[in-house]
């Protein structure tokens, strides 16, 4: 089922619409912030994510949920979607790439995990803790679709925090460049088959931390 899977069933209905007719990727795009978690001896725990859907995606989820007032839901109302949410994304390496001092990392399953709905789009909220912290003179860290199926953006204001981090730390956020206009072009089947299949890599959000 591939990228079918994502999110559950309430993605694959939007999935369906947009596949019938070999749209162009994206089909999911997402405005992120992203935090990066240090101990009190500087090494980095982990990252905290909070991702807010597009309006249509948004609209999607929360279509037949219940709630008690129309137009809003609670924490936990949303507490079920929030989990199938975080169990899909396991597949996708949590859409995180991690690497300290050149190392690849790897992150632990999602903790403290939640949706909240505002303004009529939905943010999902988790933490990914580092299988092993690490306190490197650099961690580069990428997120990104590989198959450029979402489109993640930064958020513009205050997209990236260090939490705590040792004192001469300094961060640099490099945004992808905009090549939605040129993906537009290709077909669904380009972007799965062979080489192709790596493209979203052209447009990863890369945060790279150098420290003392």
């Amino acid at each position: 089922m591939g990228m079918r899977a994502l999110f559950g069933v309430l993605l694959a209905a939007a999935l369906s619409l947009a596949s019938g007719a070999a749209g162009a990727h994206p089909h999911v795009w997402i405005s992120a912030t992203s935090e990066l978690l240090y101990a009190e001896d500087g090494t980095i725990t982990g990252v905290r994510h909070a991702w807010t859907f597009d309006d249509m995606f948004s609209a999607y989820a929360v279509q037949g949920l219940e709630a008690k007032a129309k137009g809003a839901y609670t924490r936990e109302e949303l507490g079920p979607l929030a989990q199938t949410n975080v169990e899909s994304l396991k597949e996708y390496a949590y859409f995180t790439f991690a690497r300290a001092d050149g190392k690849k990392e790897r992150f632990q399953e999602p903790v403290d995990y939640f949706l909240d709905y505002k303004d009529t789009v939905l943010t999902l909220h988790f933490t990914l803790p580092l299988k092993n912290p690490v306190k490197p003179r650099q961690l580069m860290l990428e997120v990104f679709d590989r198959s450029f199926f979402i489109d993640f953006q930064m958020a513009k204001d205050n997209p990236v925090k260090l939490v705590g981090a040792p004192a001469g730390c300094q961060m640099k956020l490099e945004r992808p460049s905009d090549g939605t206009a040129s993906a537009q072009k290709l077909n669904e089947q380009t972007f799965m088959n062979g080489e192709n299949s790596n493209f979203g890599l052209m447009f990863a959000n890369k945060i790279t931390v150098d420290c003392p």
